[in-house]
């Protein structure tokens, strides 16, 4: 597994090695050892989540607070997203910027989002199924979220906005500015 650290500080693409022949393909997706030694961090994952969306769908830009702040590692079984990823550590030099990493069931890769960032993704194919981890339970009163047009982010999202298929609840999320603060 290769992991590359992006420019936010903690957040890490996951490149798992793949073995191929004849009959497919054959590769480990996670390893709780190897995972923790690449991230630099001691993370239990506890629940794992899968969605089922169409082109269009936009979910996110999500987030727990307090002490049910929660790090996810994502991927994609089927299908392509643009996953990602916004600092919302207030202390931190990124404070407000975001990554944005392409995930599909033909590159494999993985990302990693730690606590103190919101997630979110765009579905690119047709359809996708999405996978995460995470290392703590949802907590629905620890719940915030960012609109995912927020101009002080500018998130380049390459898809129509008018076009986007988006939740009522994530049509309503507030601007990094007005969000539920995690510390």
């Amino acid at each position: 597994m290769n992991f590359t650290e992006t420019k936010l500080k903690g957040c890490f693409i996951l490149e798992p090695k793949i073995i191929q022949d004849e009959r497919g393909y054959f590769m480990e997706s996670f390893n709780e050892r190897t995972f923790q030694e690449g991230v630099g961090q001691k993370v239990h994952f506890v629940q794992d989540n899968q969605s089922f969306s169409s082109k269009g769908v936009l979910r996110g830009l999500h987030y727990q607070t307090g002490e049910f702040a929660q790090a996810k590692l994502v991927r994609v079984l089927q299908g392509e997203v643009l996953d990602v990823a916004v600092d919302i550590r207030p202390d931190s030099e990124t404070f407000g910027q975001y990554e944005a990493v392409l995930l599909s069931e033909t590159n494999q890769r993985q990302f990693f989002v730690p606590r103190g960032f919101a997630h979110g993704f765009l579905v690119l194919s047709d359809t996708a199924t999405f996978f995460y981890k995470c290392d703590n339970f949802y907590n629905k009163e620890s719940e915030g979220g960012i609109i995912f047009n927020d101009s002080s982010i500018g998130i380049e999202w390459g898809f129509d906005t008018e076009k986007l298929i988006i939740s009522e609840k994530d049509r309503l999320l507030p601007v990094l500015e007005n969000a539920k603060k995690v510390w």
